[in-house]
């Protein structure tokens, strides 16, 4: 059963258009969007966005972190009149904050449903699992606002499927439903909209099988090297092979393979 977060950190006291729920006999924390119908993000739940991830990263009782929303729309966008009253000092922070998830250690996981624009799409971006219902559309609007996406989505997009798809999705403003971006590698499953909190239940089970220490090293090597050269990545992979060797959670992997029986992992 999940609980409401309880933040120490007083910039965290009144969330705004979100909530944390912790199921600490799941290991998981789920970050909610919850201001209906559409989601629209402001601009200090960007910033509030940044310090939830890193308290939750350093919680040791969260496995994984569970982005969704209320409602039938993941988020439309940002709120469009507080672009206007930011200061620029503010808007060079916007991709910092939204870049959040992956940064954090732990995997993330978001289950996307109905609109998935804007701000919207490129949070889900930096997550690492793309859970969508069949509902979902993508897109990255800005163009029609005069402006290109601020938060990281035409370089994270363009990193996943090239640039001739990228164009096509920021330069023509143009929308994609959840099984084109299945099928361009965008999501990671596509369901039908009322399996998608069934199908990201069975996600957090499943990452949380895996020794945490070895997902930890993953999830920070892929990132690292997505854009290194083959030669570096590769060098880079046979260093953590190599440490991860020395760990606890190594060792008990091997014994329970030898025992046949589920491992115990620890995260050491």
């Amino acid at each position: 059963m999940a609980d409401l977060y309880s933040f120490k950190d007083p910039r965290l006291d009144k969330l705004d258009g979100f909530r944390v729920e912790l199921d600490e006999a799941n290991e998981r924390a789920d970050i909610v969007l919850d201001r209906p119908p559409y989601n629209i993000v402001s601009m200090p739940q960007r910033d509030q966005f940044r310090l939830v991830f890193e308290t939750l990263d350093e919680d040791p009782r969260v496995r994984v972190i569970v982005v969704r929303a209320v409602g039938q729309h993941f988020s439309s966008g940002g709120n469009i009149g507080g672009f206007m009253k930011a200061t620029p000092e503010h808007v060079s922070k916007l991709a910092w904050n939204i870049a959040s998830p992956a940064r954090c250690s732990k995997p993330v996981v978001v289950a996307n449903r109905g609109y998935c624009f804007g701000v919207g799409f490129e949070l889900s971006l930096a997550c690492d699992f793309r859970i969508a219902s069949e509902t979902t559309q993508y897109a990255l609007p800005e163009q029609k606002l005069g402006q290109i996406p601020g938060s990281g989505g035409s370089a994270r997009l363009q990193m996943m499927i090239g640039i001739t798809r990228t164009k096509d999705i920021v330069m023509r403003s143009r929308r994609i439903s959840a099984k084109q971006a299945y099928e361009w590698g965008i999501a990671t499953e596509c369901v039908p909209d009322a399996d998608l909190e069934k199908a990201t239940d069975a996600l957090v089970a499943e990452l949380r099988t895996f020794s945490p220490l070895a997902q930890r090293t993953a999830k920070k090597l892929l990132n690292d090297t997505e854009d290194s050269p083959l030669a570096i990545a590769i060098e880079l992979e046979g260093h953590c092979y190599s440490r991860l060797r020395q760990s606890e959670d190594f060792k008990e992997g091997v014994e329970a393979f030898d025992e046949k029986r589920p491992p115990k992992f620890k995260g050491l």
